[in-house]
């Protein structure tokens, strides 16, 4: 207890906790990416249960990892033959491979656009980085001020631009532009929130409509532009990812200045350089411009708020080059994992023929998994790619993916650590605003339909954020009649959590299928296979029963992370 008060007394003392790097943790739990937050002090918990890993409980279950994995593993690889029936219907999505002499399933186009970029990609990140360390090192030497960093980063970021949208690069600093203007212009008046997000979000939309704008159809004199395409022409997809840039600029600016916080301490945490804001002059256009096309986030992200980039532009983070290798291997190791997914499971092209009509009910949920595997390791590996990119260049950017798709089994645990820089950026400038935790029904409804129609326009998606705001309740429900504060010492608490976990990670998949994979007729014939039928009602159950396995390994880990000293909401 006495130590337990000292270092109470230490932080408050301090006003802030140290921001360094979490110890190294060894065992099960060093599986997971650190964040910032995973090892903040908790004086609130109350102490862990002994370690249940060789409980015959426990062991019983890796009995059953034993037997189910492989299965799992199996049953999409033997459908993925030359010699299956349902071949001849997606064989020419198929491309030529280069593991084992197996053909590869490139068919997706939004991982394509990445994979067959990787070589021009790194090719592009360490020429910035060459520049970056230059630029570093003479700056040294010379003496420079360190607000030179982000005039040099401005140059650069516009040189890159130029290389990947060509004469587009006119549209995007018109833009960019025009929501600076605004939000100068309306400064601190009460409309300036409405009015940013209006502007902003008729951007996209119309980026949309009119697929980039032609220069063509302003003046025909302006036709020839349009042949000065860049190496990535369509620069209204990635503009999505900018515009939450622009927002947070605005809102950023619009809350340093109203909320008149105190600018005259040094952030020492990731949350701290986050809210605490800078002076009104340090909102100009050149650290604007610095920030919304930093290279190595502009493409895909991860994102981060003004306030954060501008602070570590001045006062760079000190991140250890161990850290920066132990983050590239993770990377590499994504990256093969995959290669070996879309080598030995052709699911995108069967899913994309509809070959996996007329399966078992289990082919056709394992089809199903594994190209929900494949989404998020699709989404992972590029977010990876340039967070290491930004990490070699001294910018600490947010992780966008902290647990593998399969160890999540809360709906809210879930959005915090899928795409978790996007995250974080709703729950400043949309969540919280809209009412948070005040209002959650309003504010999730309001939040997941935003992010289904940024995602993309269409139907499926929209679907998809709806059903996500309605999924919520059951867990909001249950954690209201049965909170852990109250319940978590019975002995029956633990197997009716993992009851209701069960049906919470159906219900994610369902979701994730109708908006990512086959869209509603699509999940809607798999639901007809698995309740329509003695054999998919069969599998049901089966499959339940190891969902409920899994669900305990999943509680666990969480009780061994914390038993290590990390804390993760998620």
């Amino acid at each position: 207890m006495d130590k337990v008060a000292s270092s109470r007394e230490m932080l408050l003392h301090n006003g802030t906790e140290s921001e360094g790097k979490p110890p190294r943790y060894l065992g099960i739990v060093a599986l997971t990416v650190e964040t910032p937050t995973s090892s903040k002090p908790r004086f609130d918990m109350p102490p862990r249960p002994p370690p249940r890993w060789k409980t015959p409980e426990f062991i019983f279950y890796l009995f059953a990892f034993i037997i189910v994995i492989p299965l799992l593993i199996k049953i999409p690889v033997d459908l993925s033959q030359p010699t299956h029936p349902n071949y001849v219907r997606y064989f020419r999505r198929l491309s030529q491979g280069w593991i084992g002499g197996r053909q590869v399933d490139n068919s997706d186009r939004q991982y394509r656009s990445f994979r067959d970029n990787i070589p021009s990609l790194s090719l592009l990140a360490v020429g910035h980085l060459i520049a970056s360390k230059l630029y570093s090192a003479l700056s040294r030497v010379a003496g420079l001020p360190k607000s030179g960093r982000i005039v040099f980063s401005a140059i650069v970021s516009l040189l890159v631009l130029a290389g990947l949208h060509g004469s587009s690069i006119l549209k995007i600093l018109f833009i960019l532009y025009l929501n600076y203007w605004t939000t100068k212009r309306l400064g601190a008046t009460n409309h300036a929130p409405f009015a940013i997000w209006a502007l902003n979000v008729s951007i996209i939309f119309l980026n949309e409509i009119y697929d980039g704008y032609k220069f063509g159809a302003i003046h025909p004199s302006l036709a020839f532009l349009d042949s000065i395409r860049g190496a990535h022409p369509r620069w209204n997809v990635t503009f999505n990812i900018t515009m939450l840039r622009l927002i947070s600029f605005s809102m950023d600016y619009y809350w340093a200045l109203t909320k008149r916080l105190s600018v005259a301490l040094e952030p020492r945490r990731e949350k701290d350089r986050v809210v605490m804001p800078h002076l009104a002059e340090d909102y100009s256009f050149i650290n604007y411009l610095a920030f919304a096309i930093y290279p190595p986030l502009y493409i895909a992200g991860p994102i981060m708020t003004f306030n954060n980039f501008v602070w570590q532009m001045r006062q760079p983070v000190q991140i250890p080059f161990r850290d920066v290798i132990t983050y590239l291997v993770r990377f590499v190791a994504c990256l093969m994992c995959m290669e070996l997914i879309l080598h030995y499971m052709w699911v995108v092209a069967m899913k994309d023929t509809d070959s996996w009509l007329g399966l078992s009910p289990a082919e056709i949920s394992l089809v199903g998994f594994w190209n929900l595997i494949i989404v998020w390791l699709k989404l992972l590996i590029p977010w990876r790619f340039f967070r290491l990119w930004a990490l070699a260049d001294g910018m600490d950017a947010p992780e966008n993916m902290v647990r593998c798709m399969a160890n999540n089994y809360s709906v809210f645990g879930f959005w915090r650590s899928w795409h978790r820089s996007y995250n974080l950026w709703v729950v400043r400038y949309l969540y919280i605003p809209v009412g948070g935790s005040t209002r959650p029904i309003l504010s999730t409804l309001v939040v997941f339909t935003f992010v289904a129609l940024w995602h993309d326009l269409s139907f499926k998606l929209l679907t998809w954020g709806w059903l996500i705001s309605l999924f919520v309740i059951p867990e909001m429900t249950a954690s209201k009649l049965l909170p852990p504060s109250k319940f978590s010492q019975k002995p029956w608490y633990r197997q009716v959590c993992a009851i209701g976990a069960v049906f919470n990670i159906l219900m994610m998949m369902a979701a994730n299928l109708v908006g990512f994979v086959v869209g509603v007729s699509g999940t809607k014939y798999l639901g007809e296979q698995l309740y329509g039928s003695w054999q998919g009602i069969q599998f049901l159950g089966f499959a339940c029963a190891c969902l409920f396995i899994g669900v305990q390994v999943m509680f666990e880990y969480r009780e061994e992370e914390m038993r290590r000293g990390i804390y993760r909401r998620c």
